[in-house]
């Protein structure tokens, strides 16, 4: 499975951005989503998570209740729906695949890129 990451850019805070991840390849089997990110100097944080189906959700405590993970099976895409930004949420934002419900980068097999999300004060 092959994951690529787009979306990322500069925004005030406040304000609101939406992260894609197209899969391609192996794409009939049923993966799990995450969406994690990593500041400068900082670990790998668990983001959000969504079922292969879509029919559950869990998020990180940083980011409920302004976060929301969603996939189109059909398109092969999942989003990331940011809403009130802020400067700390500055960090590269990357998508994962994993063959497991899991809530940590253990299971997640395929990694994308990295999206670029720089938060203005």
């Amino acid at each position: 499975v092959q994951l690529q990451a787009s979306g990322g850019g500069l925004v005030q805070a406040g304000g609101s951005l939406r992260l894609s991840c197209a899969a391609s390849g192996r794409t009939n089997s049923r993966y799990t989503m995450g969406w994690f990110r990593q500041a400068p100097g900082k670990e790998r944080e668990f983001l959000a998570a969504i079922t292969w189906n879509g029919g559950a959700t869990y998020y990180g405590d940083s980011v409920k209740g302004r976060f929301t993970i969603s996939r189109d099976n059909a398109k092969n895409t999942v989003y990331l729906q940011m809403n009130s930004l802020k400067p700390e949420d500055t960090a590269v934002y990357y998508c994962a695949a994993s063959p497991i419900w899991s809530t940590t980068t253990r299971g997640y097999e395929y990694w994308g890129q990295g999206t670029l999300v720089t938060v203005s004060s």
